[in-house]
């Protein structure tokens, strides 16, 4: 299938493919989404042939339609660890072990990587460590198609790869030779036991280990109380549980109210639901 006969979108969105299937990875989850994100599509666990074929024409219509089309990787052997809204210069020491780096709009970037011996715990330490969304799905806009927000109207960005080098499967003691994990602390164990006793994770290192808040060096208190969230719901609380302790514990909760604080949680307890 030559690629100039369908042009360099879809010549990216088959590098991607590629790159992905060179870690392992099968198959693969569809979703398209209007501007606004609402859901428009959804097709589950396409094989890497099928889906091939059919991106010169899903990137046509995708644009025609002003559709965002989302890919998530299904099955690999290793654990693909997303790394998303990454600085140029962590992007610069993430690229040393990863097998794929995008560019998703003029300044927000993306890394995979391919951790041999990785687990759900190593992926949040080294999402910490980067200084990476906590709350990244680990799904990614496809390469070649184009990113419709609102905000970018109506010059659209161009999802591109910076760089892919497939089959590049790392294990943990590279990343943390690069700096690039964060250290397990005795309060973000596993479920949050302690001498058979469940316990909160602690709000105050879910803020003293955010990110910093787009053009301030103050943490993005929004990406706090999802990791709050994430890690209460994770350590057995339930979800009504966790509402009322956020909205405790983060003035943002308490400013903006319940309806805030249950969708923090909602959104917390899908990513742990996707990732079981």
């Amino acid at each position: 299938m030559p690629i100039e006969k369908h042009g360099p979108g879809a010549e990216q969105a088959w590098q991607m493919l590629e790159t992905f299937a060179g870690v392992g990875a099968p198959a693969f989850d569809l979703t398209q989404t209007d501007l606004d994100g609402h859901l428009r599509s959804f097709r589950a666990g396409l094989k890497c042939e099928p889906l091939r074929r059919w991106l010169p024409q899903l990137i046509k219509s995708a644009i025609q339609y002003q559709r965002n089309v989302i890919l998530r990787p299904r099955g690999a052997t290793a654990v693909l660890i997303q790394l998303d809204d990454l600085n140029e210069a962590v992007l610069e020491r993430v690229s040393r072990a990863a097998f794929l780096t995008l560019t998703t709009s003029r300044c927000n970037h993306q890394a995979w990587v391919a951790v041999r011996d990785g687990d759900p715990d190593f992926a949040r330490r080294l999402r910490q460590g980067s200084r990476a969304d906590p709350s990244a799905s680990g799904a990614t806009r496809l390469a070649g198609s184009l990113n419709f927000k609102r905000k970018y109207a109506p010059d659209f960005p161009t999802v591109s790869i910076r760089e892919a080098t497939p089959e590049r499967v790392v294990k943990r003691a590279q990343l943390e030779d690069l700096g690039l994990v964060a250290a397990a602390h005795p309060d973000w164990g596993p479920k949050g036991l302690r001498g058979g006793a469940k316990h909160w994770p602690s709000y105050e290192l879910c803020v003293q280990n955010a990110p910093p808040a787009h053009h301030s060096d103050r943490p993005d208190v929004s990406r706090a109380d999802f990791t709050f969230c994430l890690l209460a719901i994770d350590w057995g609380w339930s979800l009504a549980e966790t509402c009322q302790q956020l909205m405790e514990k983060s003035r943002k909760a308490h400013e903006n109210g319940a309806a805030y604080a249950r969708l923090t949680a909602e959104r917390a307890a899908e990513a742990i639901d996707r990732r079981r």
